[in-house]
């Protein structure tokens, strides 16, 4: 089953999309919105598959589906906590900023909180005061949206909890990161509004790829145009999405719509970091990776953080090379 929300006041309109990304139908007698159907699942989500069913047969004709016209699935959402499941990309990462990283982060998952009051479309630019020292990056992951998940759940029993699967862009600002964490306190002006999939899909829509808590499927990002990355998300995630509920549900119960994010997927290459897709590799999910495989074999970066008017692209195709949850396309421009 795919769900979208589209564009409609705060929270958006549900509607039920077919496989092809092509036709909708409205599910507003169901479910006015999405987070009304996850406080509802046990009693909607029967109905809503039943929808779906009768787009896909055509008993139902819909309407044309525009993922232009589309909200991220939930527009807002109680909670948005984004992990670090591939710990290849910390690593490189805290290198670039010449921080060591500890042991521990191979056994204990990183997370930290995101803000959820107010995440972009997936057409939504990305809006900056300045692209001067900002350090504009994008982050290619996938996430999803739990059920109510209780304190203490086991990583095994957690997997239960999934409801929806999607892909998100979290745009980071990486010129801000370093003073932020030096403070000992997180996160928080460094990492602006995230943009996700046009798409939400229960995982049972993924077939073979949903395995394990973990999507096995490449993940392909567009920067200006060209294929900047394919990582394989399955391959290289030390953390699978059971063990991140688990972790930010340890001291806490998760409630309905809660998003948790996987972090940048990251993929290495014989060991090592891996390599861009121009030279065969399967490239990167945010340029702060390439900078750092730039200034370990030049002792420099040479690619620029985004400016005003670059664009960025994230999307995932199924086996047969078609759209699961539908493209995140952005831009970056200046800021009113």
């Amino acid at each position: 089953m795919k769900l979208a929300s589209i564009q409609h006041g705060r929270d958006g309109q549900l509607v039920v999309v077919n496989k092809a990304l092509t036709k909708m139908v409205s599910a507003q007698d169901i479910a006015p919105t999405l987070q009304f159907a996850l406080d509802n699942w046990t009693e909607v989500e029967g109905k809503l598959a039943y929808l779906a069913q009768q787009l896909e047969s055509g008993d139902i004709a819909g309407s044309n589906f525009d993922q232009n016209a589309c909200a991220s699935p939930l527009p807002r959402a109680y909670q948005w906590a984004d992990g670090s499941a591939y710990v290849n990309h910390v690593e490189l990462v805290r290198k670039a900023r010449g921080a060591e990283m500890p042991e521990s982060f191979w056994t204990d998952p990183l997370m930290y909180q995101g803000g959820s009051d107010s995440f972009l479309g997936p057409r939504e630019d990305i809006k900056m005061p300045t692209d001067d020292g900002f350090g504009i990056d994008f982050e290619a992951e996938v996430a999803v949206i739990t059920g109510d998940v209780p304190m203490g759940v086991s990583a095994d029993d957690a997997l239960n909890y999934v409801r929806l699967v999607m892909i998100v862009n979290d745009v980071s600002l990486r010129g801000l990161i370093p003073n932020e964490l030096g403070k000992g306190f997180g996160f928080f002006q460094s990492k602006p509004s995230s943009a996700f999939s046009p798409i939400a899909v229960t995982p049972n829509e993924l077939g073979d790829a949903w395995q394990a808590g973990k999507l096995h499927l490449p993940l392909v990002s567009h920067f200006n145009g060209s294929k900047f990355g394919e990582p394989h998300a399955g391959i290289d995630m030390t953390f699978h999405f059971g063990q991140l509920i688990a972790h930010a549900a340890r001291t806490r119960p998760l409630e309905t719509g809660t998003i948790i994010g996987s972090g940048t997927v990251s993929n290495k290459l014989d060991g090592g970091p891996g390599k861009p897709v121009a030279q065969g590799g399967v490239g990167y999910s945010c340029i702060a990776e390439i900078r750092m495989i730039e200034t370990i074999e030049h002792g420099k970066p040479s690619t620029p953080f985004m400016k005003f008017g670059d664009s960025v692209s994230i999307e995932m195709f199924d086996a047969d090379g078609k759209s699961i949850f539908g493209q995140i396309a952005q831009t970056v421009r200046q800021s009113n």
